[in-house]
């Protein structure tokens, strides 16, 4: 292992929702809920003051609401949350080559690949540039820990939350994680920690003291050998600037089981399309078509057809997971259908001719089906309004939906940059002038104009630094952030920022 801290972990707090309230001013330092509103939605997403309230992510919408009745519970907009994330990986890549993205607002760095970091102090000082710039350029902000590895930057990041930086110095990784539950490490879930507890083993140190021989005899070979590993705090896994896609799916959850067999492969043939869509997106195509089936009782299954090579032709992948759905019995209901493709190259072996008629006749076919429900809509469909997605009015400028139900729409009209809650008005869902609208920056500032305190966020290297320069980093870094602009959430040290 490394004998500094220079891998870098990043996870950016409560992200959707710290996003959402930092847009909407009258949503700052109360608690919001971003996910799935239908009967069986999920929540993707709560902020700090939700989290009072026992909501986490993950759990059922229904539960949500029980818990924090007076929450704002808000529709994704996950092109302004890509948006945000894209600002925050160019931040990240300007520090090193090697940034492993693991989800929209989390991500390793190799601080030592890209010249960021060498030493303690030199982290130290990446780390505390880096939270700044991210709070200058999107006016969020993110947690970050340091450590000699993977596994140990993550922990730190966890206890830097929120809006705080850790370090775990090289030498002291054992005694920090010794008296850790065993569900800190990573790949021990609740199955893995529950049959552990009941061997008598619940700390780190109780894993490392039971011995290699007896986790390989509790929980298999592969997985005891690499708790065993990580109880010792040994992580040698490199920061991977390109993770490879290994997979490409679409999948639904349905508000109300779907009975109806023709109904059911309707939808399969509907996210068929949709997954070829993604795989050539990506410039794809795959071997294995897979048919994922949830139904009525929960109980889920997976089919799965292996083609003579890879397509990425909508009709083959259609009728493919027709078959798949043939051999699956659907009686009782399905709350949910899945359909993906693996196997994945940047080739096909296909007759291109054959795939380029086809590809001519499903665009007619679409066309007709595009006409045909233009022609059947003889009423106007009611327009649909998400809770907290952005509209304007020719009236009333820029705003965000509250509600909308029984014809009406209700908006609160307000920006980013407002000091305080907008004012609020209601519409018929077919007012010509309520149109959507695309989310404004957070931050109006340009991206590029970082303050000179951090304008690098590399710190030269020691045998380039002058005697008069100022010390790099601190001795100890605490969680409590740096000296920045105000907040603009309500929430002390944890929130948003207003524009610099």
């Amino acid at each position: 292992m490394r004998t500094a801290p220079t891998i870098l972990h990043l996870d950016m707090d409560a992200f959707f929702a710290s996003a959402e309230q930092a847009s909407k001013p009258s949503l700052r330092g109360k608690a919001v809920v971003v996910g799935g509103l239908g009967p069986r939605g999920v929540v993707a997403t709560a902020s700090y003051e939700a989290r009072v309230f026992g909501v986490n992510s993950a759990m059922p919408m229904a539960q949500a609401r029980r818990l924090a009745p007076n929450a704002a519970y808000l529709v994704p907009r996950f092109g302004f949350y890509r948006s945000i994330s894209e600002q925050v990986m160019g931040l990240l890549r300007a520090l090193s080559p090697l940034v492993e993205p693991l989800s929209l607002d989390e991500a390793f760095v190799d601080l030592e690949a890209g010249g960021a970091a060498w030493d303690d102090e030199s982290a130290r000082l990446a780390g505390a540039r880096l939270r700044a710039d991210i709070r200058a350029v999107t006016g969020l902000t993110g947690s970050v820990g340091l450590a000699a590895s993977k596994m140990l930057a993550k922990i730190a990041s966890e206890r830097a939350k929120p809006d705080g930086l850790v370090v775990i110095d090289p030498g002291s990784e054992r005694a920090l994680l010794g008296p850790l539950s065993v569900r800190t490490l990573p790949g021990v879930g609740p199955a893995t920690g529950d049959h552990l507890r009941r061997a008598g083993i619940t700390t780190v140190d109780e894993i490392a003291e039971a011995g290699e021989d007896e986790l390989v005899r509790l929980v298999g070979k592969a997985h005891g050998h690499a708790l065993y590993a990580m109880a010792l705090a040994h992580d040698e896994r490199p920061v991977v600037a390109e993770r490879e896609t290994k997979s490409v799916s679409v999948e639904d959850t349905y508000d109300v089981d779907i009975h109806d067999r023709i109904r059911v492969g309707l939808e399969v043939q509907r996210l068929a399309d949709r997954c070829v869509r993604r795989l050539r997106g990506a410039g794809l195509s795959g071997r294995t078509i897979v048919l994922k089936v949830r139904r009525y009782d929960f109980s889920t299954l997976t089919r799965s057809e292996t083609l003579r090579g890879p397509t990425d032709d909508p009709g083959v992948v259609r009728e493919a997971a027709a078959r798949l759905l043939d051999s699956v019995d659907t009686t009782g209901g399905v709350r949910l259908l899945g359909v993906g493709v693996s196997g994945l190259a940047d080739y096909t072996q296909e007759d291109l001719f054959a795939q380029a008629a086809g590809e001519q006749v499903d665009l007619l076919e679409e066309e007709h089906a595009e006409e045909e429900e233009s022609g059947d809509q003889t009423a106007p469909v009611e327009r649909r309004w998400p809770a907290g997605h952005d509209v304007r009015h020719s009236g009333f400028g820029h705003g965000w939906v509250q509600g909308s139900g029984l014809g009406r729409v209700t908006v609160r009209f307000e920006t980013p940059e407002d000091a305080g809650p907008g004012r609020v008005r209601t519409f018929r869902t077919d007012d010509p002038e309520l149109e959507p609208a695309e989310p404004l920056p957070l931050v109006t500032r340009d991206a590029g104009e970082l303050t000179a305190a951090s304008g690098h966020l590399v710190a030269p290297p020691p045998e380039n630094r002058r005697p008069d320069d100022p010390p790099v980093g601190s001795a100890q870094v605490s969680s409590e952030p740096a000296s920045l602009p105000k907040s603009r959430s309500g929430r002390e040290g944890g929130g948003a920022t207003s524009r610099p």
